[in-house]
């Protein structure tokens, strides 16, 4: 490997919020387009960790259980916005999913993005086999 390439680990940090939010976005940015137009209107969100609430409901035992979540109707099930309903959302939990990576031979934007493309998954109701390909087409 070249020296000047090699990273800093001394120097280097965890991404923070906003710099994992940039991930997220890149992640989607290189999904497919006809993906990515299907999903118009699903909003983006990371956060630390889920809520209190989010934690109960999921049945979690720890708040790292958690790595992303889709809230919202999704296709699958007729959704569409209705007049005073919330949007489609995609929560991505930074802490857990640093956690997660940690202890696994994948890079974080490949994490990022398979999380990502889990939670869309939901809101197209795709099989596994289908989310895989729209990853494989992320990666090339």
């Amino acid at each position: 490997m070249n020296a000047g390439a090699e990273t800093d680990w001394a120097r280097t940090r965890a991404p923070d919020l906003a710099a994992f939010e940039d991930l997220a976005h890149a992640a989607f940015a290189n999904l497919p387009l006809t993906f990515r137009t299907l999903c118009a209107g699903v909003v983006i969100h990371v956060e630390d960790f889920p809520d209190d609430e989010t934690l109960s409901e999921m049945d979690c035992e720890s708040e790292f259980d958690l790595l992303g979540l889709f809230r919202g109707i999704g296709l699958a099930q007729g959704g569409g916005v209705a007049t005073g309903q919330m949007p489609n959302q995609v929560w991505l939990y930074r802490r857990p999913l640093l956690d997660y990576w940690a202890e696994h031979d994948e890079t974080l934007g490949h994490l990022v993005t398979h999380v990502l493309v889990h939670e869309i998954g939901h809101h197209f109701g795709l099989s596994d086999d289908d989310m895989q390909a729209i990853e494989a087409a992320a990666d090339a």
